[in-house]
């Protein structure tokens, strides 16, 4: 038998029951599935098998002379399936003489050019993609040109969460769960220091704080 021309772009989805090939495009990934074909012999192979599993005697030799027979042709018939799935599939890729890769021909062949798309790339596709990613630098640019937070205190200590029940803080000076304070700092009422919240004392005058 002649050697098989074959490529790398393809699985084996074999078993001892039958023969079925995956084909796919080098680019993109889609492809085709070959029509799976039987194995006779593995067919009969499970049947006698099945049977001296159940009877025992005479049967159990035979599917295991059964299943020998299957282990010697089963090469011979793994490569001429192999052989009728390539040339079945050749028809749905186009080989690109640059490089070498098999690829679809709906999405990834340019057909003006005679190359795959990585090779010769469409330029409206470029030209499309390209726009697109220049307007989202721009975007991205004038986002941070602009000031966002004009209003926001960043002077404050931040709190990401309620120290009483743990909710996640929202924007506001309250705990939108349990109301409490989500100041991470407060101010002593008697001497105006800085306190750290939840502190049962002040730690300039010692005058106890509010819960």
């Amino acid at each position: 038998m002649s050697l098989i021309h074959f490529t790398q772009n393809h699985e084996d989805l074999s078993t001892d029951r039958g023969f079925q090939f995956k084909f796919f495009c080098d680019r993109c990934g889609n492809g085709y599935l070959s029509p799976f074909e039987t194995s006779v012999p593995g067919i009969a192979g499970d049947i006698l098998r099945t049977a001296g599993n159940l009877f025992g005697g005479i049967l159990g030799r035979v599917s295991d002379s059964s299943y020998e027979i299957q282990q010697s042709i089963g090469g011979k018939a793994h490569d001429e399936a192999l052989q009728r799935a390539v040339e079945s599939a050749k028809a749905h890729f186009k080989q690109c003489s640059r490089c070498g890769k098999w690829v679809c021909p709906e999405n990834c062949w340019n057909s003006k050019r005679g190359l795959c798309e990585e090779c010769a790339p469409d330029l409206e596709e470029e030209m499309a993609a390209a726009q697109a990613h220049a307007v989202k630098d721009q975007v991205w640019q004038k986002a941070a040109e602009g000031n966002l937070i004009q209003d926001v205190d960043m002077t404050r200590e931040a709190v990401a969460s309620c120290a009483e029940c743990g909710a996640k803080a929202q924007s506001g000076k309250f705990c939108g769960e349990c109301g409490t304070s989500l100041r991470a700092k407060t101010e002593c009422g008697n001497c105006g220091a800085e306190v750290e919240a939840k502190t049962k004392f002040c730690p300039e005058c010692g005058n106890k704080m509010e819960q």
